[in-house]
C-alpha cells in the first residue's frame, strides 16, 4: 500500500512518527504496530483501522482497542478537492473572476508546496498547478 501512494519508507515513517527501521520491522512482519501506529497508517491508507488489520495476525486485544475511524484526508488533498470545486465553477464565470481566482490558488498552492512530501503529493501539486494554468 505504500508503494502505491508512492511513497518511500522515509517519508511514511515521517508522517506517522516513527523511525524509518520500526517501519521496515511492521512491513517485514518483525515486530507489531501499536493501536497509535495501526490508526495513522490507516488513514495514510484511507481505510480505517479495523480494515487495515482484518485478515492479518493483528492480536484481537490489541484491535478490540482500535478507533472505530480514522483521520483519511491531509490538509493538502482537502485543499486540492477545493480546488477542483472552485475550477468547476470557473468554467462559467466571467474572465476578469476567473483571472482573480487563478491568481488567488496559484499563491495558495505555493503555499501548500511544504506539505507536499511524497512523490504523489508532489504529482497532484503538479497537476493542479496545470489545471489553474488550463483555467486562468
Amino acid at each position: 500500500m505504500r508503494t502505491a501512494l508512492g511513497l518511500t519508507q522515509a517519508e511514511l515513517a515521517g508522517r506517522v512518527a516513527i523511525s524509518r527501521v520500526a517501519l521496515s520491522n511492521l512491513e517485514s512482519g518483525r515486530s507489531v504496530p501499536g493501536e497509535r501506529t495501526v490508526t495513522l497508517l490507516a488513514g495514510m491508507f484511507h481505510l480505517e483501522p479495523y480494515q487495515l488489520v482484518a485478515g492479518t495476525e493483528y492480536p484481537a486485544s490489541k484491535a478490540d482497542r482500535l478507533p472505530a475511524v480514522a483521520a483519511r484526508h491531509t490538509e493538502l488533498e482537502l485543499q486540492l478537492a477545493l480546488l477542483d470545486r472552485d475550477l468547476h465553477w470557473l468554467e462559467g464565470a466571467p474572465r476578469g473572476v476567473a483571472a482573480r481566482v487563478s491568481a488567488e490558488w496559484r499563491e495558495r498552492l505555493s503555499a501548500l508546496e511544504p506539505l507536499a512530501l511524497s512523490t504523489r503529493e508532489r504529482s497532484m501539486l503538479a497537476t493542479a498547478r496545470r489545471s489553474i494554468a488550463d483555467a486562468g
